[in-house]
């Protein structure tokens, strides 16, 4: 984690042994809502689920320095790359490419100890 807009003894103080890379294996759990489709008895076919996660988030994110690989983080100033703001991003993409409303929670557990729940801003 890293801020760019703050010099290296900040960063320090406020990421501590996380200021600087290093790496994560996460955990993403994807949470939908929905009516259930009388025919289907699903919200959404999973495979579509799947494959929007696969194509949108893992393609993208999967074994990537995040502050080099992902459009989000590259260059951008006081965006530190924490699980927060990561989970953040996934929302945002999934929401885009899902059916709307659909999206209920981002997951992402930075270690079996450590998790962020993002549910997107609340509309007005």
């Amino acid at each position: 984690m890293w801020n760019s807009d703050w010099d290296e003894e900040k960063n320090r103080r406020v990421f501590g042994k996380c200021a600087g890379l290093h790496g994560h294996n996460y955990i993403l759990k994807v949470t939908v809502r929905g009516p259930v489709d009388v025919g289907t008895g699903m919200v959404i076919d999973i495979a579509i689920l799947k494959d929007a996660i696969k194509q949108h988030v893992l393609n993208d994110f999967d074994h990537k320095n995040l502050n080099e690989d992902v459009e989000e983080f590259i260059g951008t100033s006081g965006f530190p790359c924490t699980a927060e703001n990561i989970a953040i991003v996934i929302f945002e993409r999934l929401r885009n490419v899902l059916p709307e409303k659909i999206l209920y929670k981002v997951e992402l557990f930075e270690t079996e100890n450590n998790s962020v729940v993002y549910f997107g801003e609340e509309e007005p």
